[in-house]
């Protein structure tokens, strides 16, 4: 006798609607949330999984959202969360209140002195944050970058290490057309002042989703250490932009030729070694097949 489904309790939902949530592709959580509100059909449930997935997923995505009052925008990330949902925006000095369910900025305030570093730690932020605006507006169009200093902002001069990182975000969204894009990359810039060394840690990670009469992702990631020379905050900036710049056009150019190499490749190795005709497919010479001229041939048509 088949056993009997057992209802799922509402923490096992609530579990269940998270993962759904934290696991949507870059700019679609508000279409699942709004399937997932539906099938639910419990608003308990489903604001406090939303309550729970929304942070997590705004600020592993790092969106960006628009302050009000003409202040820009803030990039939502955990370098620069502050306390509740309030996050820094190091260009204006600003903090802003954010509705982490909604994605928007509600409100937004000056920041402290306590919140800044010290004139001697943002000489050096504010230059490298000039250099990477540069880059990222010519390699991004549709990207934001931010500089936040992440240890050592109570430094006052010369002789101390501190740690600054350098996060871009960029998301090209295209639902009607039915596919979705971003790309995430994290710098962290270590300033060893002792050594005269900075040491740079990078995390890029690519994620793409196409879903017409179908369903294809990507999740592409990659690391990469450099160094380079500690100089004069202006030399300093314009040495690291250079060298993430390097890094992240490479990356970008395996990527392509990852793709060319598919049909030859992994396309090829998807395929079954011996197909249904028991015949081999001769992957040396693909040019020789047609499919439209294969079926003409078939129904004979255009005799």
């Amino acid at each position: 006798m088949a056993e009997e489904e057992t209802e799922l309790s509402d923490k096992q939902k609530k579990e269940i609607a998270k993962w759904f949530l934290l696991n949507a592709p870059a700019g679609e959580i508000q279409y699942v949330a709004k399937d997932l509100k539906s099938v639910l059909n419990n608003d308990d449930v489903y604001d406090e999984a939303a309550s729970e997935a929304f942070p997590v997923y705004n600020k592993s995505h790092m969106i960006c959202l628009e302050m009000p009052g003409r202040f820009g925008d803030v990039l939502v990330t955990s370098y620069g969360e502050l306390q509740g949902n309030e996050y820094l925006d190091p260009k204006t000095a600003q903090v802003a209140i954010v509705d982490h369910v909604k994605q928007v900025c509600t409100e937004v305030r000056p920041a402290t002195d306590e919140e800044l570093p010290t004139p001697y730690v943002e000489e050096y932020r504010c230059a490298l944050e000039a250099e990477m605006l540069k880059y990222v507006s010519e390699a991004y169009p549709k990207g934001s970058c931010s500089v936040y200093c992440i240890n050592g902002k109570d430094v006052e001069g010369p002789g101390n290490d501190f740690e600054l990182v350098a996060v871009i975000s960029a998301a090209r969204l295209s639902p009607q057309n039915f596919c979705t894009g971003s790309w995430r990359s994290i710098w962290n810039i270590e300033c060893k002042d002792d050594i005269q060394v900075l040491e740079l840690k990078g995390k890029l990670q690519v994620g793409a989703h196409y879903f017409e009469e179908g369903n294809v992702q990507l999740d592409a990631k990659h690391e990469c250490r450099d160094s380079t020379m500690f100089q004069s905050p202006d030399d300093g900036a314009i040495a690291i932009a250079s060298l993430i710049r390097h890094h992240e056009t490479e990356y970008l150019a395996s990527l392509e030729a990852s793709y060319l190499n598919l049909p030859d490749a992994t396309f090829k190795d998807l395929r079954r070694k011996l197909p249904v005709t028991r015949t081999l497919f001769p992957w040396h010479s693909t040019s020789q097949f047609n499919l439209t001229r294969e079926i003409s041939k078939e129904l004979g048509i255009g005799k």
